[in-house]
Protein backbone atom coordinates (compact mmCIF):
# COMPACT_ATOMS: atom_id res chain seq x y z
CA UNK A 1 0.00 0.00 0.00
CA UNK A 2 1.16 3.41 -0.74
CA UNK A 3 0.77 6.95 -2.48
CA UNK A 4 -2.22 7.49 -0.52
CA UNK A 5 -2.90 10.80 1.39
CA UNK A 6 -3.62 11.69 5.03
CA UNK A 7 -4.20 14.65 7.51
CA UNK A 8 -6.16 15.34 10.38
CA UNK A 9 -6.85 18.60 11.66
CA UNK A 10 -4.10 20.96 12.66
CA UNK A 11 -1.65 18.99 10.85
CA UNK A 12 -0.12 19.05 7.44
CA UNK A 13 -1.09 16.25 4.16
CA UNK A 14 1.39 13.91 3.91
CA UNK A 15 1.59 11.99 0.99
CA UNK A 16 2.89 7.72 1.60
CA UNK A 17 5.33 6.64 -0.36
CA UNK A 18 6.06 3.36 1.34
CA UNK A 19 4.28 2.07 4.21
CA UNK A 20 6.28 -1.44 4.38
CA UNK A 21 9.88 -0.63 5.43
CA UNK A 22 11.54 -2.58 8.52
CA UNK A 23 12.65 0.38 10.27
CA UNK A 24 13.85 3.46 7.69
CA UNK A 25 16.03 6.04 7.95
CA UNK A 26 18.69 8.13 6.41
CA UNK A 27 16.64 8.95 3.18
CA UNK A 28 18.50 11.02 0.46
CA UNK A 29 17.11 12.44 -2.81
CA UNK A 30 18.67 11.66 -5.81
CA UNK A 31 16.97 14.13 -8.00
CA UNK A 32 15.52 11.16 -10.67
CA UNK A 33 12.15 10.79 -9.38
CA UNK A 34 13.71 7.91 -6.64
CA UNK A 35 15.14 7.80 -2.90
CA UNK A 36 17.75 5.72 -1.39
CA UNK A 37 16.70 4.46 2.24
CA UNK A 38 18.33 2.53 4.54
CA UNK A 39 16.00 -0.55 6.37
CA UNK A 40 17.75 -0.95 10.08
CA UNK A 41 15.66 -4.10 11.16
CA UNK A 42 16.27 -5.84 7.21
CA UNK A 43 19.92 -4.45 7.53
CA UNK A 44 19.53 -3.04 3.49
CA UNK A 45 20.10 0.21 1.63
CA UNK A 46 16.91 0.23 -0.40
CA UNK A 47 15.96 2.68 -3.22
CA UNK A 48 12.45 3.52 -3.46
CA UNK A 49 10.55 5.42 -6.26
CA UNK A 50 8.14 8.24 -6.31
CA UNK A 51 5.35 6.05 -7.42
CA UNK A 52 6.17 3.32 -4.43
CA UNK A 53 8.46 1.47 -6.34
CA UNK A 54 11.27 -0.36 -3.76
CA UNK A 55 14.73 -2.07 -5.10
CA UNK A 56 17.47 -3.31 -2.60
CA UNK A 57 20.47 -1.74 -3.46
CA UNK A 58 22.92 -3.61 -1.20
CA UNK A 59 22.90 -5.48 1.91
CA UNK A 60 24.93 -3.83 4.57
CA UNK A 61 24.72 -6.25 7.71
CA UNK A 62 24.51 -4.58 11.27
CA UNK A 63 22.69 -1.68 11.97
CA UNK A 64 22.62 0.75 8.56
CA UNK A 65 21.63 4.39 10.55
CA UNK A 66 22.30 6.89 8.01
CA UNK A 67 23.25 7.51 4.39
CA UNK A 68 24.17 10.56 2.07
CA UNK A 69 25.78 10.94 -1.50
CA UNK A 70 29.61 11.28 -1.42
CA UNK A 71 31.84 13.17 -3.83
CA UNK A 72 32.03 9.97 -6.26
CA UNK A 73 28.91 9.56 -6.33
CA UNK A 74 28.32 6.98 -4.03
CA UNK A 75 26.74 5.97 -0.66
CA UNK A 76 28.12 6.69 2.43
CA UNK A 77 26.45 4.83 5.28
CA UNK A 78 26.94 5.18 8.93
CA UNK A 79 26.54 1.61 10.46
CA UNK A 80 25.74 0.93 14.31
CA UNK A 81 26.22 -2.13 14.15
CA UNK A 82 23.36 -3.31 14.62
CA UNK A 83 20.25 -3.32 17.19
CA UNK A 84 17.28 -5.86 19.16
CA UNK A 85 13.85 -5.02 17.42
CA UNK A 86 10.92 -6.15 19.73
CA UNK A 87 7.46 -5.74 18.10
CA UNK A 88 4.67 -4.55 19.99
CA UNK A 89 1.29 -5.27 20.37
CA UNK A 90 0.40 -2.72 17.84
CA UNK A 91 2.51 -4.51 15.25
CA UNK A 92 5.36 -1.97 15.18
CA UNK A 93 8.88 -2.73 15.46
CA UNK A 94 10.52 -0.65 18.36
CA UNK A 95 14.30 -0.79 18.67
CA UNK A 96 15.04 -2.34 22.15
CA UNK A 97 18.74 -2.16 22.98
CA UNK A 98 22.18 -4.19 21.52
CA UNK A 99 21.75 -7.78 19.94
CA UNK A 100 24.08 -10.52 20.33
CA UNK A 101 25.95 -10.16 17.75
CA UNK A 102 27.47 -6.59 17.95
CA UNK A 103 31.02 -6.19 17.27
CA UNK A 104 31.05 -2.31 16.87
CA UNK A 105 30.29 0.25 14.55
CA UNK A 106 31.59 1.23 10.92
CA UNK A 107 31.02 3.40 7.80
CA UNK A 108 30.44 1.67 4.76
CA UNK A 109 30.81 2.82 1.00
CA UNK A 110 28.30 1.58 -1.33
CA UNK A 111 28.54 1.92 -5.23
CA UNK A 112 24.73 2.46 -5.99
CA UNK A 113 24.66 1.07 -9.18
CA UNK A 114 26.22 -2.57 -8.66
CA UNK A 115 25.27 -2.82 -5.20
CA UNK A 116 29.32 -3.89 -4.09
CA UNK A 117 30.16 -2.77 -0.26
CA UNK A 118 33.15 -1.59 1.58
CA UNK A 119 33.97 -0.68 4.69
CA UNK A 120 35.84 2.55 4.84
CA UNK A 121 36.19 2.83 8.97
CA UNK A 122 35.65 0.87 11.67
CA UNK A 123 38.34 2.02 13.82
CA UNK A 124 40.47 5.00 14.94
CA UNK A 125 43.53 5.00 16.88
CA UNK A 126 42.81 1.33 17.88
CA UNK A 127 39.27 2.11 19.16
CA UNK A 128 36.28 0.70 17.65
CA UNK A 129 33.77 3.35 16.66
CA UNK A 130 30.64 2.58 18.74
CA UNK A 131 27.23 3.36 17.22
CA UNK A 132 28.07 5.81 14.01
CA UNK A 133 24.85 7.45 13.38
CA UNK A 134 24.16 10.01 10.66
CA UNK A 135 26.37 12.16 8.50
CA UNK A 136 26.77 14.96 6.07
CA UNK A 137 29.62 16.05 3.46
CA UNK A 138 31.33 19.43 3.32
CA UNK A 139 32.08 19.80 0.12
CA UNK A 140 35.95 19.65 0.78
CA UNK A 141 36.17 16.08 0.39
CA UNK A 142 35.02 15.15 3.76
CA UNK A 143 31.83 14.23 6.23
CA UNK A 144 31.34 14.89 9.67
CA UNK A 145 29.21 12.02 11.62
CA UNK A 146 27.64 11.60 14.59
CA UNK A 147 28.55 8.66 16.97
CA UNK A 148 25.97 7.94 19.58
CA UNK A 149 27.10 5.24 21.63
CA UNK A 150 25.46 2.08 22.41
CA UNK A 151 23.06 1.96 25.74
CA UNK A 152 22.68 -0.82 27.81
CA UNK A 153 20.15 -1.58 30.95
CA UNK A 154 22.85 -0.38 33.75
CA UNK A 155 25.07 2.13 31.83
CA UNK A 156 26.09 3.68 27.87
CA UNK A 157 28.48 4.75 25.61
CA UNK A 158 29.87 8.72 25.89
CA UNK A 159 28.94 9.99 22.42
CA UNK A 160 31.44 11.35 19.96
CA UNK A 161 31.58 13.25 16.58
CA UNK A 162 34.14 12.59 14.11
CA UNK A 163 35.61 14.37 11.23
CA UNK A 164 36.56 12.00 7.82
CA UNK A 165 37.69 12.06 4.39
CA UNK A 166 36.07 10.06 2.12
CA UNK A 167 38.89 8.69 0.44
CA UNK A 168 39.54 6.16 3.43
CA UNK A 169 42.80 8.47 4.46
CA UNK A 170 41.84 10.26 7.81
CA UNK A 171 39.82 10.43 10.90
CA UNK A 172 39.91 12.17 13.31
CA UNK A 173 37.72 12.83 16.58
CA UNK A 174 36.33 16.70 16.34
CA UNK A 175 33.78 16.69 19.85
CA UNK A 176 34.15 14.25 22.85
CA UNK A 177 32.18 14.12 25.12
CA UNK A 178 28.38 14.39 23.81
CA UNK A 179 25.19 12.97 24.92
CA UNK A 180 23.95 10.47 22.40
CA UNK A 181 25.04 12.95 19.24
CA UNK A 182 22.27 11.89 16.54
CA UNK A 183 21.59 14.19 13.56
CA UNK A 184 24.35 16.25 12.15
CA UNK A 185 24.52 18.95 9.46
CA UNK A 186 26.01 22.33 7.89
CA UNK A 187 24.88 25.98 7.21
CA UNK A 188 24.73 26.71 4.09
CA UNK A 189 27.81 29.28 4.39
CA UNK A 190 29.78 25.56 4.85
CA UNK A 191 30.89 27.57 8.21
CA UNK A 192 28.44 25.99 11.01
CA UNK A 193 28.21 22.49 11.96
CA UNK A 194 24.70 21.61 13.40
CA UNK A 195 24.05 18.68 15.93
CA UNK A 196 21.54 17.36 17.53
CA UNK A 197 21.51 15.35 21.15
CA UNK A 198 18.83 12.62 21.47
CA UNK A 199 17.65 12.54 24.86
CA UNK A 200 18.20 16.04 25.98
CA UNK A 201 16.03 17.17 22.86
CA UNK A 202 18.94 20.29 22.33
CA UNK A 203 20.55 21.79 18.85
CA UNK A 204 24.07 23.00 19.38
CA UNK A 205 26.20 24.93 17.08
CA UNK A 206 30.51 25.17 16.24
CA UNK A 207 31.50 27.56 13.92
CA UNK A 208 34.36 25.61 11.34
CA UNK A 209 37.67 26.85 11.08
CA UNK A 210 38.56 24.96 8.27
CA UNK A 211 37.82 21.53 6.78
CA UNK A 212 37.62 19.01 10.23
CA UNK A 213 38.88 21.94 12.57
CA UNK A 214 35.78 23.03 14.78
CA UNK A 215 36.17 26.74 16.86
CA UNK A 216 35.39 26.26 20.43
CA UNK A 217 33.03 28.59 21.74
CA UNK A 218 33.39 27.37 25.76
CA UNK A 219 33.73 30.00 27.77
CA UNK A 220 32.46 31.44 31.29
CA UNK A 221 29.69 33.05 29.61
CA UNK A 222 27.87 29.52 27.97
CA UNK A 223 30.01 26.52 29.29
CA UNK A 224 29.10 23.25 27.36
CA UNK A 225 31.29 20.00 28.20
CA UNK A 226 32.39 19.16 24.60
CA UNK A 227 32.14 23.78 23.27
CA UNK A 228 29.53 23.48 21.25
CA UNK A 229 26.85 26.82 21.20
CA UNK A 230 23.24 25.97 22.21
CA UNK A 231 21.10 26.76 19.50
CA UNK A 232 17.55 25.52 20.34
CA UNK A 233 16.04 22.90 22.23
CA UNK A 234 12.41 21.59 22.61
CA UNK A 235 9.59 23.06 25.35
CA UNK A 236 8.32 20.19 26.76
CA UNK A 237 9.58 16.14 26.65
CA UNK A 238 10.82 14.87 23.34
CA UNK A 239 13.82 13.70 21.72
CA UNK A 240 15.62 14.42 18.94
CA UNK A 241 16.74 12.51 16.24
CA UNK A 242 18.37 13.34 12.91
CA UNK A 243 18.28 16.76 10.62
CA UNK A 244 17.96 18.65 7.94
CA UNK A 245 18.56 22.24 6.78
CA UNK A 246 15.94 24.01 4.69
CA UNK A 247 16.21 26.21 1.33
CA UNK A 248 15.92 29.32 3.60
CA UNK A 249 18.72 28.05 6.53
CA UNK A 250 16.45 26.86 9.53
CA UNK A 251 17.34 23.65 10.91
CA UNK A 252 15.08 21.00 10.89
CA UNK A 253 15.02 18.35 13.21
CA UNK A 254 12.92 15.24 13.67
CA UNK A 255 11.37 14.40 16.62
CA UNK A 256 10.57 11.57 18.42
CA UNK A 257 7.74 10.86 20.72
CA UNK A 258 6.10 14.26 18.87
CA UNK A 259 5.87 12.63 15.38
CA UNK A 260 7.17 15.97 13.90
CA UNK A 261 9.32 18.07 12.66
CA UNK A 262 10.99 21.14 15.13
CA UNK A 263 11.86 23.91 13.18
CA UNK A 264 15.02 26.11 14.84
CA UNK A 265 16.39 29.37 13.91
CA UNK A 266 20.57 29.31 12.63
CA UNK A 267 20.85 32.58 14.89
CA UNK A 268 19.08 30.44 17.63
CA UNK A 269 15.67 30.18 19.12
CA UNK A 270 12.78 27.89 18.49
CA UNK A 271 10.85 28.81 15.73
CA UNK A 272 7.97 26.25 15.17
CA UNK A 273 6.78 22.71 15.05
CA UNK A 274 5.38 20.77 11.84
CA UNK A 275 3.09 17.65 13.44
CA UNK A 276 3.25 14.98 11.06
CA UNK A 277 0.27 12.69 11.21
CA UNK A 278 0.44 9.01 11.24
CA UNK A 279 3.74 8.11 13.61
CA UNK A 280 5.07 9.48 16.93
CA UNK A 281 8.50 8.40 15.75
CA UNK A 282 9.73 10.72 12.87
CA UNK A 283 13.07 9.75 12.76
CA UNK A 284 14.91 11.33 9.51
CA UNK A 285 14.17 14.16 6.26
CA UNK A 286 16.19 15.34 3.52
CA UNK A 287 14.63 18.03 1.20
CA UNK A 288 13.73 17.90 -2.68
CA UNK A 289 13.67 21.48 -3.01
CA UNK A 290 12.91 21.77 -6.69
CA UNK A 291 9.67 20.04 -5.80
CA UNK A 292 9.07 22.07 -2.59
CA UNK A 293 9.14 18.98 -0.77
CA UNK A 294 10.28 17.01 1.95
CA UNK A 295 10.39 13.58 2.55
CA UNK A 296 10.73 12.36 5.91
CA UNK A 297 11.03 8.38 7.96
CA UNK A 298 8.42 7.54 10.25
CA UNK A 299 10.49 4.40 11.47
CA UNK A 300 8.06 2.39 13.69
CA UNK A 301 5.14 2.59 10.91
CA UNK A 302 7.84 1.71 8.00
CA UNK A 303 6.60 4.63 6.29
CA UNK A 304 8.30 7.00 4.08
CA UNK A 305 6.23 10.05 3.61
CA UNK A 306 6.58 13.21 1.80
CA UNK A 307 4.89 16.89 2.51
CA UNK A 308 5.08 20.22 1.11
CA UNK A 309 7.68 22.66 1.90
CA UNK A 310 7.53 25.53 3.75
CA UNK A 311 5.06 23.20 5.30
CA UNK A 312 1.24 24.31 5.53
CA UNK A 313 0.65 24.31 9.37
CA UNK A 314 3.32 24.78 12.43
CA UNK A 315 2.69 25.68 15.97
Amino acid sequence: MHNHAFSSSGQSEVRVIADDLQFPEGPVWLGDGSLLVVEIRRQTLTRVWLDGRKKIVADLKGGPNGAAIGPDGRCYVTNNGGVHFVQREDGCWASGGVPTDYVGGSVQRVDIETGEVEVLYRKINGRHLLAPNDLVFDGCGGFWFTDAGKSRQRDGDHGSVYYAKADGSFIEEAIFPIHKPNGVGISGTGRTLYVAETDTARLWAWDINRPGELASSLDSSSPSPHGGRFLCGFPQYARFDSLAVDPSGNICVATLDRGGITVCSPTGGFVGFVPVPGDTHLTNLCFASELGKVYATQSYAGRLVALDWPPSFMI
